[in-house]
């Protein structure tokens, strides 16, 4: 049994996060779903996620409105973290933080059969020293040394506490502006193609790294304003 990890970046539910959720598992609108979404233009069971020989396999449902993964029309998918997932207004990525910066170090390169140390304090589930994993680490990386001194010198900011209505509302039109910025120009990135050249990431229209840039960068958005939309939630 596998856990997951689901996290929205656009629509209703926008900002949510299915964590560790087991599989097999199946994601609708109707009550019963393990990820229940509040979206009218997806059906009442739309799509199916299960383990199959390690593997984590997407099944849609024979839904009403199909289901898109990386901006294409699929019926059945190997889901890998970072990928896209798209069911009527609402858009998901698939994999925690810590699963997408594996995937990244993995496409660089990085041996991580020995282990693995989390950022953010994380213990190594595995018991052994192996490499260091970040996020943040993957996003910024590059093969300029300079590059990388000054990307990994950023720190993401905290959202500010004990504002007035006005104010609050202030923030929430001005991430609302990047966000809707950001969501544009996440809809106009579209694959090349689905195999993968040797010793080459993956592609879309963007390199993989700034695709997952703009992804990471939309989440942290739709998680501030949901923040601001629900502070009691």
């Amino acid at each position: 049994m596998a856990l997951i990890t689901l996290r929205v970046l656009d629509g209703a539910d926008r900002g949510r996060v299915f964590e560790d959720v087991p599989t097999p598992l199946t994601i609708g609108r109707e009550e019963g779903n393990p990820v229940q979404l509040n979206d009218e233009r997806i059906s009442r069971f739309h799509l199916k996620i299960q383990e199959d020989d390690a593997a984590v396999v997407l099944t849609d449902l024979q839904s009403t409105n199909g289901t898109k993964v990386n901006g294409e029309n699929v019926q059945l998918w190997m889901l890998r973290p970072g990928d896209v997932v798209t069911v009527g207004r609402t858009v998901l990525v698939f994999g925690s933080r810590e699963q997408i910066a594996r995937r990244l170090a993995e496409l660089r390169g990085v041996d991580l059969s020995e282990g693995v140390k989390m950022d953010e304090d994380e213990e190594d589930e595995s018991g052994g020293s192996g490499e260091s994993v970040s996020l943040e680490f993957e996003l910024g990386w590059s093969d300029d040394p300079d590059a990388r001194t000054t990307l990994h010198t950023l720190i993401s900011p905290e959202l500010p506490s004990s504002l007035s209505p006005g104010q609050t509302a202030q923030i929430a039109e001005l991430l609302q502006y990047f966000h809707l910025r950001l969501r544009g120009l996440v809809r106009t990135v579209k694959p090349t193609g689905k195999g993968k050249s040797k010793g080459k990431s993956p592609r879309v229209t963007l390199e993989q790294r700034q695709w997952q840039n703009l992804i990471d960068l939309q989440n942290r958005l739709a998680g501030y304003l949901r923040s601001i939309g629900e502070p009691g939630e």
